[in-house]
């Protein structure tokens, strides 16, 4: 078991990666904006769950087998740009609330009361397919976790996902805080159908430059 002193140390390195800009946290700033503050967390809540998964493909020894084959790295980014490159086309194409005003008067800021149990369920899912088609993730993950396991105090698998849990647990904190201002200032700006119809373009806009960067990202 990793000591406290290296858990504390872990865990501030984690805060100031997931506060650095980058493919995820803007992907919830952008959802949590345009969709309200559940959303943004349903999203930072499938984000972890891929997290997850990552970890026990290092803990495992199988992230050493992916980032070895080009194949599997180039076929994973470009589903991934297509996947960014889908949601580009559908928030360019979303359509503006008939009445933003009352709309967003009616969400009150918590989070647009009109997002139904199924649609969080399916930003949990979008979230997750957006981590797992990202291959720089996994090998991010293959180099950052082994580095702060110790050989000298037990087996390296098991500390591997201890320091993916302390992980998952300073990304959800800093991408749910990111999630829950940006859906405020998302009320805000929803009241306005115009800076609805603005909105929902910038976002798509948004998509396409992390398809565009995924799709081009070397290993």
């Amino acid at each position: 078991m990793p000591t406290f002193q290296s858990l504390l140390a872990f865990f501030g390195v984690a805060v100031l990666l997931a506060l650095s800009p980058g493919p995820d946290n803007l992907f919830v700033l952008m959802q949590s904006i345009q969709r309200g503050w559940r959303v943004g967390i349903a999203v930072v809540v499938g984000l972890c769950l891929g997290v997850v998964v990552h970890t026990t493909a290092v803990a495992l020894g199988l992230a050493a087998v992916f980032a070895a084959s080009s194949i599997a790295f180039t076929v994973l980014k470009w589903c991934g740009a297509a996947y960014l490159a889908y949601l580009a086309w559908g928030a360019w194409r979303a359509p503006v609330a008939a009445d933003a005003s009352a709309g967003g008067a009616a969400a009150g800021g918590s989070g647009r009361a009109d997002i139904a149990g199924k649609d969080l369920l399916v930003m949990v899912r979008r979230g997750v397919v957006m981590n797992l088609t990202n291959p720089k993730v996994l090998i991010f993950f293959l180099a950052f976790l082994p580095q702060f396991a110790d050989p000298n105090i037990g087996p390296v698998g098991p500390q591997i996902f201890v320091f993916g849990a302390v992980f998952i647990l300073a990304a959800f904190l800093v991408f749910g805080a990111i999630a829950l201002f940006s859906g405020a200032f998302g009320n805000l700006l929803l009241r306005s159908p115009r800076a609805q119809f603005w909105l929902n373009k910038i976002t798509a806009v948004v998509f396409v430059g992390l398809a565009v960067k995924l799709a081009t990202a070397q290993r």
